[in-house]
């Protein structure tokens, strides 16, 4: 498996809720807290919902460190 674009954003996705919109938001809020800019946030945010939920789930797990 090939290493996050930001490894050192860790969000929780085990034992949370598993709404597409909550993913969204928790990874969303932790790419701000790192520091990630607006227009990364917005690349993430625009490739993350441009499929279906398996989709949404692979483009998480290649932008951060999904726990």
């Amino acid at each position: 498996m090939d290493k996050p674009k930001y490894p050192d954003v860790s969000v929780p996705l085990v034992g949370q809720d598993g709404n597409a919109f909550a993913i969204l938001g928790r990874v969303t809020r932790a790419l701000n807290k790192a520091g990630v800019s607006q227009a990364e946030r917005d690349e993430f945010f625009n490739e993350a919902t441009s499929g279906d939920y398996d989709h949404l789930l692979r483009t998480v797990v290649a932008w951060v460190n999904a726990e």
